[in-house]
């Protein structure tokens, strides 16, 4: 076995390793926040989104679920779809409704820019 083989495996592994860890310490962080909320309301969910910190944690948080979804979808893809054609337009459509959500989840953080 080439090592180039071994690392094309890992590198993946790696990553969905690494972001699904960081997407249950967000989660937990964002649950935390929200119990120690006294009044939930828009207003103070839209100040705490913006807060600076606060967007750069959530945009991380968005690329690292962004990053898992394709993995795991590619995964599944390449191990249970075996029509070359339905198998491209599989990744196409995932492709276009992961970087539609990326494009959309990044609009929303910059309008704390515009502010």
């Amino acid at each position: 076995m080439s090592g180039a083989y071994v690392l094309q495996g890992l590198r993946p592994w790696l990553i969905q390793r690494i972001s699904a860890l960081y997407i249950t310490l967000f989660i937990i962080y964002a649950g935390v926040e929200l119990v120690c909320m006294q009044d939930v309301s828009y207003q103070l969910w839209r100040d705490w989104l913006f807060h600076p910190v606060n967007t750069i944690v959530v945009g991380l948080f968005v690329i690292a679920l962004l990053l898992h979804a394709w993995i795991g979808m590619r995964d599944v893809i390449l191990d249970y779809v075996h029509n070359t054609i339905v198998r491209m337009l599989a990744f196409i459509l995932i492709m276009v409704v992961l970087i539609g959500s990326a494009l959309w989840c990044t609009k929303i953080l910059l309008m704390s820019v515009s502010m």
